[in-house]
């Protein structure tokens, strides 16, 4: 597949790393759509939302969501150290007692650094969060029960002009968080986990 010409008025980079972001290879338990991109964070951007599949129609999936957005600025902002920089979210339900693991953010955290180094993603610059909630229903929410939900953003800058590592490490992140086996070989997996509250 030929990259697409670069749009009137659209840096030629910025063109050939979106068009990337567009020829990722898909999993399967992936369902992956280009959204609108958000507004006010660099002159140019490119974004996509997943959801574990299945999805249902019109809401994010219950067994795992998340947004990947790469961002271009050709002055090249001190706090990137380059002119892209790539920020995803990645979230999952969880077993309450896997959300009690008070090492579960480091697990997380290393999840994604496991994708990005086994998808052989050239990058710098790691930063993110990993927030992981505990809930309990009350009065008519009881039936519910508890739950746990966890939750990791994160953003890097990436090398080069290619980012379909970046985006498949983001969909193994993904599916990693909602406890489906990765498909590289040595990424880790805490537990296979998945419950509903329905």
């Amino acid at each position: 597949m030929s990259p697409t010409p670069a749009a009137p008025g659209i840096p030629a980079e910025f063109a050939a790393a979106a068009d990337s972001v567009r020829r990722f290879d898909a999993r399967k338990e992936l369902s992956i759509d280009e959204i609108p991109a958000p507004t006010g964070l660099a002159p140019y951007a490119i974004a996509l939302a997943a959801d574990i599949a299945p999805v249902r129609h019109g809401r994010d999936s219950d067994l795992g969501t998340g947004r990947f957005v790469l961002l271009y600025d050709p002055s090249a902002p001190e706090e990137w150290g380059g002119t892209f920089r790539v920020v995803c979210f990645a979230q999952a339900p969880l077993e309450t007692d896997i959300g009690l693991d008070p090492f579960l953010a480091d697990v997380a955290w290393s999840w994604l650094i496991d994708a990005l180094d086994e998808r052989s993603a050239d990058y710098t610059s790691a930063s993110g969060t990993a927030t992981k909630v505990i809930s309990t229903g009350f009065g008519e929410l009881a039936k519910q029960g508890d739950g746990a939900q966890l939750e990791l953003r994160a953003s890097w800058t990436p090398g080069g002009l290619d980012m379909r590592a970046h985006v498949e490490a983001w969909g193994d992140l993904l599916c990693m968080l909602a406890g489906i086996p990765p498909l590289p070989d040595g990424v880790r997996l805490l537990t296979q986990r998945r419950t509903s509250r329905d």
